[in-house]
């Protein structure tokens, strides 16, 4: 596959897809919009590169979970949720637990359905399609790295405001580098799924959604 259709196509999904979703208002279907991104890639990816075995990687827990990792993934995001919550007290107060206090039952809906629906196939487009594919494309891992983080960061600018691109930067850095050092799906889509889980329920996640939830 020629490096020039891999260029046009993560402008295509980093950027224009975003753009176009900006332009025509359709932001409120976000999670329909990351499965048709998802289901393409599971689809190049199979073409390309016909490894079924990387789409069950989050059944294969003995091969892909390092448990020395995942104590390194639990302590720090202990410690980043305190330091979030912090924040949110003090920049974004009347954000504080909002949609416990405006819609309590979708809370759990969230916490459940965010790891699914939303953070693993997240993860597959961003951390293991990306990887596989662009590879070619960015020859040193840290560069691979930084340019997931960045797709991961612009992809969340159609929320029209600075906390969700900015956040989402940090966190791409993170989860890009944590797939880096431990080539899992499953440890990168549970650390997503915490740090996702914990937005909403502290209430940044309002800046993720506008307050649809």
């Amino acid at each position: 596959m020629s490096n020039y259709i891999k260029v046009f196509e993560i402008l295509l999904i980093g950027f224009l897809f975003p753009l176009s979703i900006i332009y025509f208002g359709l932001s409120k279907y976000i999670l329909f919009f990351i499965w048709i991104v998802f289901f393409y890639t599971i689809f190049v990816y199979l073409f390309f590169y016909k490894s079924k075995k990387i789409l069950f990687y989050v059944y294969e827990v003995k091969y892909n979970f390092n448990l020395n990792y995942f104590c390194i993934i639990i302590i720090r995001w202990i410690v980043l949720s305190i330091l979030l919550y912090f924040f949110t007290a003090k920049i974004f107060p009347e954000k504080l637990f909002i949609i416990q206090r405006e819609n309590p039952t979708v809370m759990y809906a969230v916490l459940f359905l965010y790891p699914i629906l939303s953070a693993f196939p997240q993860e597959f487009i961003f951390c293991t399609f990306f990887f596989k594919r662009y590879e070619s494309l960015f020859k040193k891992e840290y560069i691979l790295i930084f340019m997931s983080a960045l797709i991961f960061c612009f992809a969340h600018v159609f929320f029209i405001n600075w906390v969700a691109p900015l956040l989402s930067l940090f966190g791409g850095l993170m989860f890009a580098s944590t797939y880096s050092k431990t080539n899992s799906l499953l440890l990168v889509s549970i650390e997503h799924a915490l740090y996702g889980n914990t937005l909403f329920f502290i209430g940044l996640g309002w800046f993720f959604w506008g307050g649809s939830v």
